[in-house]
């Protein structure tokens, strides 16, 4: 592709060149015509002038012995007299000595037979009629051209020649073409000539311009790298100038100014959307007007099994498959432009998805559309953990109630216990055995009332930043001892990179601890009690394994509640305790359990950090996990 210089260059030269060229052509013709009208204008005068002359060489035949009543003896001493005159055959010699496109002059008869002639070999003969110079005089300039310089030719210009008051012949004079054409030749060398100078000199005149009228675009495209890297105060000098450049100079200042302040906005919003959408559970895609794919969240790529990179800029016709119920489903409604409610469709590798879609309106038309895919089971999930925080709760109103209710009750059964403690000891010492087992009881009850006041009175959480690494090792050199005593082997399993969460430490290692010692205590005979950690996304995943004989079916779904165990002095609070300290720091547990492999449970927590984390966990590829093994 031609430079913009290049063709300004092209383009002036070549109107130049148009110009020279037709100026030129101009020039050649009028030339061409005024030699061809002087020519014929010299040898018509030339042949008035030659019969003039033989009109006075002729004398008074009345005079003479000439009979004047015999015309063919009149006509014989006219041509005698003609022949014999010698003023005009000097005359008539002359002629073409003195002008160069003169070919011949003759005088011939009625016959067309020669009487004088140029050549004297051609006198006495009959000279054929050649083609009148009139047609070069009236033909057209390319017509002109063509018979200038064509072969050579001769064209007569011929004038009628009366003696003696009859018709007596003609004069005839030859224009030869050639040397118009010598003549015309070397003005049209002299015109190329001048025409190539101008041409050339319209080239340079032509690149000058250019660079004087260009030269302002390479400082403004300097300027312009300028404001891309950041720097504007050279084209604040420059927009100092007041001539067109300076103030051109100026508005791409400002719209550079404004331009940096977009694109920091903008790379501000990116960076709080592309964090927003990293902590979604729900795939997000944002089309635009056009069906193309203009956003989309990291959970997709699950979901569609295509990386985010070969989603956008694609139209939804791109993304998915006719073929495919979810993709004839979606097509359709981008056809009919019709909202979809949430249904469930086979995703990738035979993955359900929850899909629903709505269209974006603006002043009464759509301008996208904004699909939203779930993981049906996330979503039962998260029902079931709204349920389960709807029955704790109100379990736990209840508990408060009656806990402060029957709280009073004990303090003053205690109380008057002692007192009636104090007055039997004297008089009946044997009843001091069933007062110590009344006040046991007492005072156990009493423990667990304050256990349940203690876990539905609102606590205050101090939260820290830790390692979900350190915190795990934490909770199992806890657990080491009664790991020991049931001959369990507690295996890590943790990444080299750390995790960071941020929650109550106590609280924290108080809900795995439960779960780890409930998983010990799973295996009386002894086997692995595995705990790893790892990050998917924004979110950190802690696990906990067992060899157990797993829950029963039929006991899975009470296994959070409040007062619910399996075990013969459980209280039945543990579990519970470690939902509700995993929902105070906004995040959730969750298990899964065989008869055949045990009960894994699942603890998930917001990562801590800063957004460049997220970025450098999202690109970095999953560590090796490193496994060490304690014996119990």
């Amino acid at each position: 592709m031609l430079r913009r210089k290049t063709i300004i260059v092209l383009v002036i030269t070549l109107m130049v060149a148009t110009m020279v060229t037709a100026f030129s052509i101009l020039y050649i013709s009028q030339i061409l015509r005024l030699r061809i009208a002087n020519a014929n204008e010299t040898a018509t005068s030339l042949t008035r002038q030659l019969a003039y002359a033989a009109s006075n060489a002729v004398p008074d035949f009345s005079s003479t012995s000439i009979d004047t009543n015999n015309a063919a003896a009149v006509r014989r001493a006219l041509a005698d007299y003609v022949q014999t005159d010698v003023a005009l055959n000097n005359l008539l010699q002359s002629d073409p000595g003195d002008w160069r496109f003169i070919y011949d002059v003759s005088i011939v008869d009625v016959n067309g037979k020669a009487l004088l002639h140029t050549n004297a070999s051609m006198v006495g003969k009959v000279i054929p009629p050649r083609r009148n110079f009139e047609q070069v005089v009236k033909a057209r300039f390319q017509d002109q051209i063509r018979l200038v310089f064509s072969p050579a030719e001769v064209y007569d210009v011929t004038y009628p020649l009366e003696l003696n008051g009859a018709p007596f012949g003609s004069i005839r004079i030859g224009v030869e073409t050639v040397f118009l054409k010598s003549e015309v030749q070397s003005r049209m060398l002299r015109s190329a000539y001048i025409s190539v100078t101008l041409i050339l000199l319209s080239l340079f005149l032509a690149a000058g311009i250019s660079n004087l009228a260009l030269g302002p675009l390479k400082k403004i495209s300097r300027n312009l790298d300028s404001m891309s890297a950041g720097n504007a105060e050279v084209l604040y000098e420059n927009g100092s100038r007041r001539d067109e450049y300076g103030l051109v100079s100026l508005k791409i200042a400002n719209l550079g100014r404004q331009i940096r302040d977009s694109r920091e906005i903008f790379s501000a919003l990116k960076d709080n959307v592309d964090q927003l959408m990293s902590k979604l559970q729900d795939g997000l895609m944002l089309f635009a007007r056009d069906s193309r794919v203009v956003l989309v969240s990291a959970p997709v790529e699950g979901f569609l099994g295509r990386p985010r990179a070969e989603l956008l800029g694609h139209t939804v016709h791109e993304v998915f498959d006719q073929r495919t119920p979810l993709g004839a489903a979606l097509l359709e409604a981008f056809e009919r432009r019709r909202p979809l409610s949430p249904r469930e469709f086979e995703a990738a590798a035979g993955k359900r998805v929850q899909v629903s879609l709505d269209f974006v309106q603006e002043r009464n038309s759509q301008i996208g559309a904004l699909l939203i895919m779930r993981d049906p089971e996330s979503v039962r999930r998260i029902g079931d953990e709204i349920e389960m925080s709807r029955r704790l709760s109100a379990s736990g109103r209840l508990t408060r109630g009656v806990a402060h209710e029957v709280k009073n009750p004990i303090n003053a059964i205690v109380l008057h216990l002692q007192l009636l403690r104090n007055k039997l000891a004297k008089q009946e010492p044997d009843t001091r055995r069933h007062m110590d087992i009344i006040d046991a009881e007492i005072r156990r009850l009493d423990r667990v009332v304050q256990t349940l006041i203690d876990f539905t009175r609102p606590r205050d959480i101090h939260l820290e930043e830790v390692d979900l690494r350190r915190l795990m090792e934490d909770v199992a050199q806890l657990a080491a001892p009664d790991a020991e005593q049931h001959g369990v082997t507690i295996r890590r399993q943790m990444p080299e990179r750390r995790l960071p969460v941020k929650v109550d430490i106590d609280l924290m290692k108080q809900a795995l601890l439960n779960v780890v010692i409930n998983g010990v205590q799973a295996m009386p005979e002894g086997g692995f009690l595995t705990i790893s950690a790892r990050r998917e996304n924004n979110m950190m995943i802690a696990e906990i394994r067992d060899e157990g004989k797993g829950i029963p079916q039929d006991m899975r779904e009470k296994i959070f509640e409040l007062y619910f165990t399996t075990k013969k002095d459980g209280s039945g609070i543990g579990l519970a305790q470690t939902y509700q300290i995993l929902q105070w720091h906004y995040g959730t547990v969750d298990f899964e359990s065989s008869e055949e492999s045990g009960t894994v449970f699942h603890f998930y927590l917001p990562a801590a950090g800063t957004p460049e984390d997220d970025r450098e966990y999202a690109t970095e590829t999953q560590t090796d996990k490193a496994e060490v093994d304690y014996g119990g």
